[in-house]
């Protein structure tokens, strides 16, 4: 029984996608439709950057509320079920993006997190201020 579990949970993580999401499709297009131009998912720099404007130096990550633990958005919440499965595993996403953060930042990149909820509840404010960022 606890095998058929397992598999459950491993079918469904597996249908989580990490590449192309809605927020970042909207993103990149409005950046696009701007003029702005861009690489996507560079393997070559740490923590393979959703966004990367070699032009600005600068690195997008747009990330989601749940996986990456927003605190000012009710989904950044742990679970109150399976914490022993769930805190460690996120809590790692922290450790993880604030480590390829800062080395990021040390190799001369500006680095922006762009959250879910941002791209939802305030999207034109988002695209202003990441373009008065570039400007």
């Amino acid at each position: 029984m606890d095998n058929d579990v397992d598999e459950k949970r491993s079918s469904n993580m597996a249908r989580i996608r990490n590449k192309n999401t809605k927020p970042e499709l909207l993103l990149r297009s409005a950046l696009f439709r701007m003029g702005f131009r861009y690489r996507l998912n560079v393997k070559n720099l740490v923590g393979k950057p959703d966004i990367v404007l070699h032009k600005y130096r600068t690195i997008i990550f747009v990330h989601g509320c749940f996986w990456h633990q927003h605190k000012e958005c009710k989904e950044g919440r742990f679970p109150k079920t399976k914490q022993e499965y769930w805190i460690p595993k996120l809590t790692k996403n922290l450790v993880r993006d604030e480590k390829v953060k800062v080395e990021l930042e040390a190799l001369g990149w500006k680095v922006f997190v762009i959250w879910e909820c941002q791209l939802e509840k305030k999207f034109n404010e988002t695209i202003v201020d990441i373009i008065n960022c570039l400007q």
